[in-house]
């Protein structure tokens, strides 16, 4: 069974933790499970009581504490409770009182690599801009504990003009760090940027390219908050009765080589000819032995990511199937061997499109094949 992703979401008091959460799961398939493991000072958990109402599947506290801190022990546990109990899709630790996650997340590492029952995903910071004065510690251990972020939402950015959000700016880069950031819509951000991929959303027929459940009430993206992000969508077609595999070896070389501050997250099904490795060297053991060709979920973000094995046929009816604006070919002698989207930071879709037109970066094993790569955002 693959991994649980753990998504980590942490900020100080107020700035807008649990909004972005609850705005979060109505963008998800209605039988996606997501488990919240918690964490609150004091001994009255009245925000679980609200995201317990909110279609989550389980609630698990640790009160009177800091998960980053005196409470890192029990986070096993915690965890464990909601894997047994509700067998989410999915779990988001949510921390308050802390914006350096570096401790929270090497146990989550930790736990992972001992129990093969969980994996990290991402590292969010929310920031409240009309509040937050800045790091009050830039030393070079703030930097290292900074690295373990892997995006910083500014909320609450509406209710300031633009030099305090400027300014907000100027303190994020006192760390001297290339970290991606994204400003929410009122509490909302995307959930191509805060979740990867995992297989429970291949399951439930979700988008490749991250569109919203139909069962789900969808969002206004009338204004212009879209724009802090670009995507492209790329699939990559064999031509020839046999079937093909993508080049695993360029495929890792782009992987390794995109830039987090550039590149916010990566989304794929792959065909492989051999196992497909992880970005810390982990193979799932229920792949086909090599020469055959197995299908692939690649979830890319913030520099690590992850290949699940999958269903070796998909069918055409599902989403993941076609692009949202081309349509592949698709007769006896064309395939699609990979589908990827690509979510980028603001201005950067032109610049990488070219590069991967360009060749070099997503192939075919061996010769032939060809590329579309669209842009869809």
């Amino acid at each position: 069974m693959a991994p649980i992703p753990i998504t980590i979401v942490t900020g100080f008091l107020g700035s807008g933790k649990t909004t972005l959460i609850l705005n979060l799961i109505p963008q998800l398939p209605q039988t996606y499970k997501v488990a919240l493991l918690k964490n609150e000072f004091g001994d009255v958990a009245i925000d679980s009581q609200l995201a317990s109402s909110a279609a989550i599947s389980g609630v698990q506290e640790l009160l009177n504490g800091c998960i980053c801190c005196n409470l890192v022990g029990q986070l096993g546990d915690a965890l464990d409770t909601l894997r047994n109990d509700v067998k989410p899709d999915r779990i988001i630790i949510e921390t308050s009182g802390s914006a350096f996650p570096a401790t929270l997340a090497m146990e989550v590492n930790r736990l992972g690599r001992e129990t093969g029952c969980y994996v990290l995903d991402g590292v969010v910071v929310v920031i409240d801009v009309e509040n937050w004065k800045g790091y009050e510690d830039t030393s070079y251990t703030a930097k290292m504990q900074q690295k373990y972020t892997d995006l910083i939402v500014f909320n609450k950015w509406e209710l300031v003009d633009e030099r305090r959000y400027d300014d907000c700016l100027d303190r994020v880069g006192d760390l001297e760090l290339q970290i991606a950031n994204v400003k929410s819509d009122k509490g909302r951000v995307d959930q191509s940027l805060l979740l990867g991929l995992d297989s429970a959303l291949v399951k439930d027929g979700d988008s490749v390219h991250g569109g919203h459940s139909k069962d789900r009430p969808q969002h206004d993206h009338s204004d212009d908050h879209q724009t802090e992000v670009e995507v492209l969508s790329i699939n990559l077609v064999s031509e020839g009765d046999t079937p093909k595999s993508v080049n695993v070896d360029s495929l890792e070389t782009f992987l390794l080589s995109a830039p987090k501050d550039q590149v916010y997250r990566i989304k794929a099904l792959v065909s492989a000819s051999h196992p497909l490795a992880s970005s810390n060297g982990d193979v799932d053991e229920s792949a086909e032995p090599p020469g055959s060709i197995a299908k692939y979920i690649l979830n890319w973000a913030f520099g690590r990511w992850t290949f699940t094995h999958t269903i070796a046929n998909l069918p055409a009816s599902t989403n993941i199937a076609s692009s949202p604006t081309t349509e592949s070919p698709q007769s006896p002698k064309h395939e699609t061997i990979l589908r990827m989207t690509i979510v980028l930071a603001r201005d950067e879709a032109t610049k990488w499109k070219g590069r991967i037109e360009k060749g070099g970066m997503i192939e075919q094993e061996g010769e032939g094949g060809f590329l579309i790569v669209d842009r869809v955002v």
